[in-house]
């Protein structure tokens, strides 16, 4: 795991060392153990490491094939890399390293492209070919590491992170107006686009190509993957599903646990997590585990089944884990935030600061994290979001209906309002757009409820789950910590895109009854938590946690900021939001804004989300010094 950059000259100019080693300099938290650059004339790449495999020397990067013609600066884990070194090895290739650079390298040597389609794991990587004169980038199937990239006058630049990328003297620091108004619509950004104009995202499943040989003055992308969750033509036994995906699991786990520095684990009160810890646990004794709680004293309603300290305690006890834990209590948050916007670098879904603190915590003890993100996204964990479009006359109409669920900051009807200093630059934006541009592709013919649930499902692991990445990524590795995602393993993930929706929603037919015979919208009751979802995972699951857990209800890892917003931090949000001088008073109108900020602190409506939005946008138009 580490931190990559680069720069080509599409002019032939060459690459200053210098430049190189200041865009790395600026990502050293990603990679404290080792720094290196390798300059072609045109091109240069810079790496930062975060040793993980092959401790030694012989796994530094940049890293170059013994002829020369290529050099590869990569950041992730190839964990099926021993299998492909065997192949490698077979066809003539020798090795000089225990490290999965090398592989990659060789890989990509011997199949070019292709090689994307073989790797099983994270990464985002640069390869340049030196007889061809060609760049080439690629980013893993999920998009879990992230690559961004800009072209400005005849530069192409690209780092791990925006900041690198923003030491070039090249390079505006300009606000994307529609950007801005597509996260304040989603709480995400669902196009490839970031807060700064001209720098963007590598899409996930993506490489992309230019050769200066060839005089081009762009990038070429082709995408290589993408999710497809659709009904089985011939659905196997609901046994045969269990079974292949407890052999999945268990075998993306132990394939995770490869390394050679300690590996722990996010143990939260949770199912994902706690299968995760106890396969683990199975195979590395005492392996050290991280949960984060919450001071609940002036948290109420839902809050306060917030804090799961307990629920973690025991599955720590029972797999017998090594384990520590934080508490956050009000005003965390606002001693955090400079740090914590600084390296997020743009808001992304949910209130992530806590992750930003387990992260830290975890990193005292261990370079290497599993997690439990992805489980939810892939075997239906938000029954209540999929409930609300599984009847429709066409795809128009389910658009439609599952747009207006996402609308998470603010609704269509005060868009203007809002966005009123700004508005003659960002009117022709219409966020549903947006939104149906998600789906590149869809079936034309969609008759079931079964159908539209995979539309949500393919739609929530290209947004929401992507947004969970790119903040997993940023706010583990803020701490040199390297996080890990078992449930996005390729061989699991392919087995789970394929199971029929029943056995992952046990109330689709009753919602589907309710929709279609009676009158008004009654499935209001499944909006709530619910033990609902992730049916079959649950029923594997059973073999690893306590049916305590398998059965409770699905809730999110959340602090609880609505009744701190309200109450211990009120000061905060009062002084920060209603500053007449807040920097995001250059693009938002206050009244407006502070408007709905009210209706959260008279307890009108429940505008969390939004206020953290609005300190995170804050904070980050000041860590960037955008003005």
């Amino acid at each position: 795991m580490c931190g990559i950059a680069g720069i080509l000259q599409l002019n032939g100019q060459p690459v200053a060392p210098a430049l190189l080693r200041k865009m790395t300099d600026a990502m050293a938290h990603r990679g404290p153990d080792g720094e290196g650059c390798y300059t072609d004339g045109c091109v240069g790449l810079g790496h930062r490491r975060l040793a993980v495999i092959d401790l030694s020397p012989a796994g530094q990067q940049p890293m170059v094939t013994p002829d020369g013609q290529f050099a590869i600066t990569y950041n992730g884990e190839i964990y099926n890399f021993r299998e492909l070194r065997k192949e490698l090895e077979q066809a003539g290739c020798r090795f000089v390293s225990r490290s999965d650079t090398e592989v990659l390298l060789h890989a990509f040597s011997c199949w070019r492209e292709a090689c994307v389609e073989r790797l099983n794991g994270m990464f985002a990587f640069a390869v340049w070919d030196r007889s061809r004169r060609e760049l080439f980038l690629a980013r893993d199937r999920y998009g879990i590491k992230p690559l961004y990239y800009t072209l400005t006058g005849d530069s192409l630049i690209f780092a791990s992170e925006q900041k690198a990328i923003l030491t070039h003297p090249d390079v505006r620091r300009d606000v994307d107006l529609e950007a801005v108004l597509e996260y304040f619509t989603f709480q995400n950004i669902f196009t490839d686009k970031t807060l700064l104009k001209g720098i963007r995202l590598v899409p996930p499943g993506n490489h992309a190509s230019l050769s200066i040989q060839a005089g081009e003055r762009r990038l070429q992308f082709k995408q290589f993957w993408d999710f497809d969750f659709r009904e089985p033509e011939a659905p196997l036994s609901e046994q045969e599903y269990v079974e292949e995906l407890d052999h999945l699991f268990r075998q993306a786990v132990t394939r995770q646990l490869v390394s050679d520095v300690d590996v722990g684990a996010y143990l939260s009160g949770g199912m994902d997590s706690g299968s995760i810890t106890a396969v683990a646990a199975s195979q590395i004794p005492y392996i050290r585990t991280f949960t984060c709680g919450f001071d609940l004293h002036s948290a109420s309603g839902l809050e306060m089944g917030f804090d799961e300290r307990e629920k973690s305690e025991h599955m720590s006890y029972l797999f017998k884990t090594e384990h520590y834990e934080m508490v956050l209590k009000a005003g965390d948050m606002e001693r955090v935030l400079p740090r914590f916007a600084w390296h997020l670098e743009e808001p992304r879904v949910g209130q992530s600061y806590p992750n930003f603190y387990v992260a830290q915590l975890a990193s005292k003890f261990v370079k290497v994290v599993l997690s439990g993100t992805g489980g939810d996204e892939l075997f239906g964990g938000y029954p209540w979001r999929y409930y609300r479009a599984v009847t429709n006359d066409d795809f128009e109409q389910y658009v439609d209906k599952y747009y207006l669920y996402w609308q998470r900051l603010i609704p269509n009807r005060q868009i203007y309002s809002v966005f009123q200093p700004v508005w003659n630059e960002v009117k022709h934006v219409w966020t549903r757009d947006i939104f149906r541009s998600v789906f590149k592709k869809h079936d034309r013919t969609l008759t079931r409820p079964e159908d539209y649930v995979n539309h949500s499902l393919y739609f929530e692991a290209k947004t929401f789950l992507h947004g969970l990445l790119t903040v997993g990524d940023k706010l583990s590795m803020a701490h040199g910590l390297e996080e890990r995602v078992p449930f996005l393993d390729n061989d699991l993930v392919d087995l789970a895109v394929r199971i029929p929706v029943h056995l992952k929603l046990g109330n689709l037919g009753e919602v589907v009854r309710l929709n279609e015979n009676e009158p008004g919208l009654k499935t209001h009751r499944y909006y709530e938590k619910t033990k609902d979802g992730k049916l079959i995972l649950r029923k594997v699951m059973e073999k690893y946690v306590p049916s305590s857990v398998t059965r409770a209800a699905k809730q999110g890892f959340s602090a609880p900021d609505a009744s701190w917003f309200k109450g211990e931090s009120l000061d905060f949000v009062q002084k920060r939001l209603f500053d007449p001088h807040a920097k995001i008073y250059c693009y938002l109108d206050r009244d407006a804004v502070q408007a709905l900020v009210n209706e959260h602190l008279t307890g009108t409506e429940n505008r969390r989300l939004l206020i953290w939005s609005l300190l995170n946008f804050e904070w980050w138009l000041r860590a960037y010094s955008i003005h």
